[in-house]
């Protein structure tokens, strides 16, 4: 299972300009008795974080905002990406150039 994890806040401009509610998203894989962040930095930079479960109740505490889909990493997951929602979609195999916003993505893995 792969777990799309959503925030309000950002760094970056650009999402704090065009997304309404979302403006960052990162990838959370559940191993044995933690969990793996992957966390987009920046086009060829993707952070592993290792976190504890009460780390995830911080998260949701903050704001975070998480949507669990059912499928696996691909093998050569993480590769290079060009923004947080493109390795989002690159981790749960989903074609859709359309939606380039984590706005976009919440809505259309919400649905």
């Amino acid at each position: 299972m792969v777990i799309i994890g959503f925030a309000q806040k950002s760094s970056k401009i650009l999402p704090n300009i065009f997304c309404k509610k979302f403006r960052h998203c990162a990838v959370i894989v559940r191993g044995r008795a933690k969990f793996t962040l992957y966390q987009f930095i920046s086009h060829g930079h993707i952070e592993k974080i290792v976190l504890r479960a009460r780390d995830m109740k911080m998260l949701r505490k903050y704001g975070w905002c998480f949507v669990y889909v059912p499928c696996d990493l691909p093998r050569n997951f993480p590769r290079k990406n060009w923004t947080c929602v493109n390795m989002a979609k690159d981790a749960i195999k989903m074609r859709a150039p359309f939606i380039q916003t984590p706005d976009a993505l919440y809505r259309a893995l919400s649905e």
